[in-house]
């Protein structure tokens, strides 16, 4: 039987792109990864073009919520065996201690929160990052995981990052 992973998407609000990611892993990966998402300044609350990207999308958003990483860092929390970064400020800063060691890159992703314009052109950001985001998820999710040693995937996982 195949290994399940944990991930977690790290970003400082914990607002749109790290939970657009995990909807989108636990979407396309069921059964083989459980997705996460959380911040180092969480902001209470999804922002609601990142829902409406997900739905869109057809996907469920029900129970995506902005928390804390502390939450992942607690006795009784999941096991990680990925933690990936999706925006800059987060992956400057210094993370909790994970407990078994996952493996760590930054998949950075421009931020549609901080767009400012029309309607259409913030719509247009949320949608540019979750293309990034569906289209990094599904290279990760294509990776021979089982069959790799922790240095290639790290390799393989950067590289991602980079796409």
């Amino acid at each position: 039987m195949p290994k399940h992973y944990n991930v977690l998407f790290l970003c400082t609000g914990n607002s749109a792109r790290s939970i657009m990611a995990e909807a989108l892993l636990n979407h396309r990966g069921k059964g083989r990864v459980t997705a996460y998402s959380a911040g180092s300044h969480p902001s209470g609350q999804p922002r609601p073009e990142a829902l409406r990207q997900i739905e869109s999308a057809g996907m469920a958003t029900a129970g995506l919520r902005s928390k804390s990483w502390d939450e992942f860092a607690a006795p009784g929390a999941p096991q990680l065996d990925f933690v990936f970064t999706v925006c800059d400020n987060a992956a400057r800063e210094e993370c909790p201690y994970w407990p078994g060691q996952p493996m760590t890159a930054h998949w950075g992703i421009a931020d549609p929160a901080a767009v400012t314009g029309t309607e259409e052109e913030i719509a247009r950001a949320f949608r540019d990052a979750f293309v990034v985001l569906d289209r990094r998820i599904g290279l990760f999710l294509s990776l021979p995981l089982a069959t790799l040693d922790q240095l290639a995937i790290k390799r393989e996982v950067d590289n991602i990052g980079r796409a």
